[in-house]
């Protein structure tokens, strides 16, 4: 038996190099030996964006894109279809948790300079997966068709037609039609199910291979690949991924697990945050909801967006908050050249680093919980204050970077 599967092998790998692409990406793939918690998200974020996709298939066996029947078919499936209800609640708590890893994902490249030279290029295409997350949660979110989803594209859509110039051919070319109707919902229903879903596997792609080619960074900030052993050209701080990080991100697989289900069993809707109350409603064009709010992953956004309240330089508060609005995302693509220190990771980066790293986090957890209640003149004026913090971290990052306290980095790994 043992020496049949070995011929097989050898047939399929004369064929197809299955053996030579295990060994290139997993078994010999040497990553650093002291990677740490916060190394589990990468893979958690593999392993949802899996979940995304067959629940996402199962889904589309009993929804019907069509205003008239889609909120009635997303009722169907959770009453009616065969564990439909799990199926649902496992697709929209994964909505959540992806952004909860991704977010974790990022917060760790940040905190161990995952964007320096030479993964530049890497976190440039891990920036563009983000982007497209955000328009697969953005266009999934409106597919119940329900009070919020409505509403909340309505928002969203008014913004794309603020923009000059483009704004409102651009707005009619996304939905379809000039108002938000059948025809949009047709069309966020291909967006959301074949065109963005394409794009974003090939992109998940394309970073794992840019990583492989690159290395892992590490909680040090040292190249593993500059000290390597002269006799097997292997680096002497690394280890294979596989067996010994494949089975590490077991157990962070299962916590995650444990995690996750308990969402989904207990409490799916988070109490509003992961599915909103509004979206148990049929949309209704003629109701507006008295408070008209995103998903918490896209608050922060949206108080920076209601930050921006007066006209300046001839261009208009709304337009203003549109610029707020998409610079805080787009400025993460800045970090590699914004970043002036000498060493890579926090363990050896100064005061002044990790001062203004605490003000940035608690920017966006301050900025995501204004963005889920009604505006006040108090919320708005906090709003624009963190608004300030949140930026201020990247466009002050050149000078205190520089001037900041280093530590010299060790020439080996810490373990």
């Amino acid at each position: 038996m043992g020496k049949r599967a070995t011929n097989l092998m050898g047939w399929i790998d004369a064929r197809l190099p299955v053996t030579a692409k295990w060994k290139l990406h997993l078994s010999e793939y040497y990553a650093p030996k002291n990677f740490n918690f916060w190394y589990y998200f990468g893979s958690l974020a593999m392993l949802v964006l899996v979940n995304q996709l067959i629940t996402g298939i199962f889904l589309t066996m009993n929804y019907k894109p069509d205003a008239l029947q889609a909120f009635a078919s997303v009722e169907y499936i959770m009453r009616d279809v065969e564990f439909g209800w799990l199926i649902r609640y496992m697709h929209s708590t994964g909505a959540s948790m992806f952004f909860v890893v991704v977010y974790l994902h990022m917060f760790r490249g940040m905190m161990y300079g995952s964007y320096r030279k030479p993964r530049e290029l890497l976190w440039l295409i891990g920036m563009m997966i983000f982007f497209l997350l955000m328009m697969l949660a953005f266009t999934g979110y409106i597919l119940p068709w329900g009070q919020m989803s409505f509403w909340g594209a309505q928002v969203i859509l008014s913004m794309v037609g603020a923009i000059p110039v483009i704004g409102e051919p651009l707005k009619d070319l996304i939905m379809g039609d000039y108002m938000l109707s059948d025809a949009a919902l047709n069309r966020f229903f291909a967006y959301h199910v074949v065109t963005l879903p394409i794009l974003l596997i090939t992109l998940v792609v394309v970073h794992v291979l840019a990583l492989h080619e690159v290395g892992s960074n590490n909680p040090d900030g040292i190249e593993i690949k500059k000290n390597k052993d002269p006799k097997t050209g292997i680096p002497v701080d690394g280890i294979p991924f596989h067996p010994y990080y494949s089975v590490k991100d077991i157990v962070g697989v299962i916590g995650f697990l444990i995690v996750f289900f308990g969402i989904i069993f207990f409490a799916p809707e988070m109490g509003g945050y992961f599915l909103e109350y509004n979206n148990f409603i049929p949309a209704d064009s003629l109701k507006t909801p008295d408070h008209i709010a995103p998903v918490w992953y896209f608050t922060p956004y949206y108080s920076m967006l209601r930050a921006a309240t007066v006209d300046f330089l001839g261009i208009s508060a709304k337009l203003w908050g549109i610029i707020l609005m998409g610079g805080s995302v787009a400025i993460f693509c800045l970090l590699p050249w914004l970043d002036r220190s000498p060493v890579k990771s926090i363990r050896y980066k100064g005061p002044y680093f990790k001062f203004a790293l605490t003000l940035f986090v608690i920017s966006v957890f301050v900025l995501g919980w204004l963005g889920t209640k009604t505006p006040t003149p108090l919320f708005t004026t906090l709003a624009q204050i963190f608004t300030v913090v949140y930026f201020a971290f990247f466009l002050l990052m050149p000078w205190y970077s520089k001037i900041d306290k280093t530590k010299p980095e060790p020439t080996r790994v810490s373990g």
